[in-house]
């Protein structure tokens, strides 16, 4: 029987075709899927053809490794269960409930190194975060939170929400996010939050100011120089919102000495940067943030396999149900493409169902 596979086609093109499904090699597994969640950020880019075509999808994945040139499939987060397995693959897998990265599709092959068991007592709707999860996990090791400090993140659709999640666990004074829509301000504040703010109709900075009770020339520091000042912007900031604007919002919300995570993929839209004299000199870094590899600094004592184990236990604490707005069968992902798309206030998790 062939498999529902699920492919771009163009912009705001996407297709369910059948594709053959091999039988297992000597190392692989047939996997029967569940359910896929759709990544809202990279997957919308692809749909509204804002990714450039002979980008390579994912070097580290085999199963990505093709282009983004139409018409490709695409996905990284399939659960589903092991029905066939390889001559030399150990009999135990058969049954086994799996967290595949792969293209979305009902059923698939894949290598028995490119799956994560699934733990008995995660449901596979849950499991379907863990990519996700491990994105967080990356960011808020490569942004470092450190103790007293405070922390802005611009952008909660689901990356941006696991991420102030994650980031509400650690000994930061304040944590304000910013996004357009109420549903997900609301649920950052469910997630740890300490403020939420709609970026039409508050100023990050000016949220910063309240937080600390910081006036805006305090009389007893008016002979000091600005560094030796009471801080009065954030000290670590996370651009997770997918629009270029917001990196700059994001780079001006941010203190001397103080560090910008950039975590969204802008695809082919490019993001204009008023890199003025505050910007020089309050001394901003610009981290580069990206779940593809582990950052140089860490990769003496961490590793993939390290980093996948944290956001298993890190899934466990997120109340990742809360996340899920629609579910839709494979057969109708156009849908569920033009759902994220054209009513990105009503979204947040969409999951493929199978």
């Amino acid at each position: 029987m062939p498999a529902q596979s699920v492919y771009f086609t163009g912009p705001c093109e996407v297709e369910v075709r059948e594709t053959a499904v091999p039988d297992p090699g000597p190392d692989e597994l047939k996997v029967a899927a569940t359910v896929s969640a759709i990544s809202s950020g990279t997957e919308l880019l692809l749909y509204r053809g804002e990714m450039n075509p002979e980008i390579t999808a994912d070097e580290t994945l085999e199963t990505l490794s093709g282009s983004f040139s139409y018409p490709f499939p695409y996905g990284y987060a399939v659960v589903g269960t092991v029905t066939a397995i390889g001559a030399d693959v150990d009999p135990a897998w058969h049954g086994e409930t799996v967290l595949a990265f792969h293209p979305h599709a009902s059923e698939f092959v894949v290598g028995v190194d490119e799956v994560s068991v699934v733990p008995a007592d995660v449901p596979p709707a849950v499991a379907a975060f863990l990519p996700n999860v491990e994105t967080a996990v990356n960011l808020v090791l490569d942004g470092e939170p450190r103790i007293g400090e405070r922390a802005i993140v611009f952008g909660q659709g689901v990356v941006g929400l696991l991420t102030t999640a994650l980031l509400a666990e650690t000994p930061l004074s304040s944590l304000v996010t910013v996004d357009r829509y109420e549903k997900r301000r609301q649920l950052s504040t469910a997630f740890g939050a300490d403020q939420s703010l709609d970026p039409t109709e508050a100023d990050p900075v000016a949220a910063v100011h309240e937080r600390l009770g910081v006036p805006d020339r305090p009389e007893s520091l008016s002979g000091r120089t600005e560094r030796e000042q009471l801080p009065r912007r954030a000290d670590l900031t996370y651009e997770l919102s997918g629009n270029p604007a917001a990196l700059d919002a994001a780079v001006d919300a941010t203190g001397y000495g103080g560090r910008v995570v950039v975590g969204s993929w802008y695809g082919t839209k490019t993001a204009e940067l008023s890199l003025d004299g505050r910007f020089h000199r309050s001394r901003i870094r610009l981290i580069s943030s990206q779940v593809s590899t582990i950052a140089p600094a860490r990769r003496g004592r961490w590793t993939v396999p390290r980093r996948l184990a944290t956001a298993w236990r890190r899934l466990e604490d997120v109340e990742t149900g809360r996340l899920v707005t629609h579910r839709v069968p494979v057969a109708d992902a156009s849908e569920a493409y033009e759902l994220l798309d054209e009513r990105p206030d009503e979204t947040v998790q969409v999951l493929l169902t199978y």
